[in-house]
């Protein structure tokens, strides 16, 4: 049997990594172990519970205000024990967290293969964002198979000198989880959520705007942008903001400072993926910082604006789906507005499109790695 240990430590990883679990879990080659740092852990555990899963390892390693260069020391010790314990042939990664990052040293100190899930994006600017870029560059330097979303991240990969891994095209894991997600939600309507709870206690005359953020790019002035945006947004007579706040003091405190007693704005604690979903499908406008909304919104039907100065998913962009606008709060207003004032340009933004991928990436990672190292 091969082991195979798939780690991961925040909400966004766990959703796009779940799918790549149970795909695996399908072949009988495969011995499959999940471990788990605990960087999101509230939001971690209803993500876990949504799939229908529970992590084999969990090493619960936040803790209170804990700083980038502590929490990644640990995750590399800790992660080198596990790997001792459990000796695996693969350990899989995703994306450009901590996490994924500490993760990936641990394996190589250990002399142990990696697979990154989701390798190739880029910003092309080491501060935006921030500490994710460096992460994602690092993890793709030293794994040896790099699971690219698009083409275009995989030319990416084919122009780094340092590159040692092999490359492969499978689409985005997370549009497999979203699909997934939204056909349940299709399939149980009129099933009580959080999410149909908030939705009917607006205005049904009143356009949705969901937000979220998060980056650490943006805290201070960022926010306070982001903040006087949706302020000023939310000042029409026409819309309803709705805001799940990430529990980070850094993005809780200014947000909840700055909007917390506003009318037309909703400020909620963050929503198990099933109900983010919901929401998502429910929404008129989606803004965010995030990279995964980036993906999930085209492929509902649901315009994104990027408050961000770069993205390292231009393919979105090239759909016209996303659309990047800063932090600046005017910038932000706009282009919002001209969405919601245009039922001709939002129409032509608001088609579902699939960039990323069908829903079947999950199963191409698979078959590949139990066909290579089956080999």
């Amino acid at each position: 049997m091969l082991r195979i240990l798939i780690v991961f430590g925040t909400r966004p990883e766990a959703i796009k990594m779940l799918p790549v679990v149970k795909a695996l879990r399908e072949r009988n080659t495969c011995s499959v172990s999940v471990a788990v740092t605990g960087q999101h852990r509230e939001m971690l555990n209803q993500v876990f519970e949504v799939f229908g899963e529970k992590p084999d390892v969990d090493l619960n390693l936040m803790t209170h205000n804990q700083k980038l260069p502590e929490l990644t020391g640990m995750i590399i010790s800790q992660m080198a024990a596990v790997l001792q314990a459990n000796k695996p042939d693969l350990v899989l990664v995703h994306g450009d967290t901590t996490t994924a990052l500490a993760t990936a040293v641990a394996a190589l100190y250990s002399k142990v293969r990696i697979g990154h899930v989701e390798a190739g994006l880029r910003s092309f600017d080491m501060s935006q964002p921030w500490p994710e870029e460096f992460n994602r560059v690092t993890i793709d330097a030293i794994a040896e198979y790099l699971f690219a979303p698009t083409a275009h991240a995989a030319e990416n990969l084919e122009r780094e000198y340092n590159r040692r891994g092999r490359i492969y095209v499978t689409g985005n894991t997370g549009i497999d989880a979203l699909l997934h997600v939204s056909n349940r939600i299709d399939a149980e309507k009129g099933n009580a959520s959080i999410a149909t709870k908030i939705v009917s206690d607006l205005d049904p005359d009143r356009s949705l705007i969901l937000v979220t953020g998060h980056r650490r790019e943006n805290f201070g002035a960022g926010f306070e942008g982001i903040c006087q945006g949706i302020s000023k947004l939310a000042s029409r007579r026409d819309v309803q903001v709705v805001y799940p706040v990430h529990l980070n003091p850094n993005v809780r405190d200014v947000v909840q400072a700055r909007l917390g007693s506003l009318p037309n704005i909703r400020l909620i604690a963050p929503v198990p993926y099933i109900d983010m979903v919901r929401l998502m499908k429910q929404s008129k406008i989606i803004l965010t910082d995030s990279g995964g909304i980036q993906e999930e919104g085209p492929a509902l039907g649901r315009p994104v604006l990027v408050m961000r100065e770069t993205t390292e998913r231009p393919e979105a962009v090239a759909t016209g789906a996303v659309s990047l606008v800063g932090t600046d709060p005017d910038e932000i207003y706009v282009a919002a507005s001209t969405l919601l004032d245009d039922e001709d340009y939002y129409r032509q933004r608001a088609s579902p499109v699939f960039p990323y991928g069908d829903g079947t990436a999950s199963i191409k990672i698979a078959g590949i790695i139990t066909e290579s190292l089956s080999a």
